[in-house]
């Protein structure tokens, strides 16, 4: 797999299985639990519908015809105020360590900073440490409580992200 023949795209509606597949795979291999995780998201066998809704986006990394990995952006869930949550972001075991994950998490907060999100939050696994390595690297520090209510109530690490955008943040010209 060349590198440049990777392209990073939203998600459209004929990608939800493969997505599902995907995601479900990467967490299988990496020993998540299937309960109060991502695994059990009723959201993952639909996640163009999901993200059809304001300031949200989903992101694949896709060589040729192959899904190598996703992530994507939306409101955190439960919460009032204007922060973000960077979801299911998750690669194939192939598509790791080339950088990919770095362009996809550019491509999230570039995303998130249009839609005038003021923060970031994402919630991980202690394990996955290379994630967490990768977050750090673009400003995400631990904080001690989870943000929100995003059902994941297995997931105990908790990272957060000062996006830089004004109090009221920037709606632009994106819905």
């Amino acid at each position: 797999m060349a590198i440049s023949s990777v392209i990073i795209r939203e998600i459209r509606p004929e990608d939800n299985a493969e997505v599902a597949k995907v995601i479900r795979a990467v967490l299988v291999e990496l020993g998540v639990p299937k309960v109060g995780t991502a695994y059990a998201d009723k959201a993952l066998d639909h996640m163009y519908e999901n993200y059809q809704v304001a300031r949200a986006d989903y992101f694949l990394v896709i060589d040729g015809d192959k899904i190598l990995g996703c992530a994507g952006i939306a409101q955190l869930e439960n919460y009032a105020g204007n922060i973000c949550e960077l979801q299911k972001m998750y690669f194939l075991s192939d598509a790791r360590g080339r950088g990919l994950g770095a362009q996809m998490m550019q491509e999230c907060l570039d995303r998130a900073m249009q839609y005038g999100y003021e923060k970031a939050y994402i919630e991980t696994m202690p394990y996955m440490k290379d994630a967490q390595k990768l977050y750090s690297k673009f400003g995400f520090e631990y904080i001690d409580k989870r943000l929100g209510d995003t059902g994941h109530y297995s997931c105990p690490v908790y990272m957060l992200k000062n996006l830089g955008n004004v109090a009221k943040g920037n709606q632009g010209n994106l819905p």
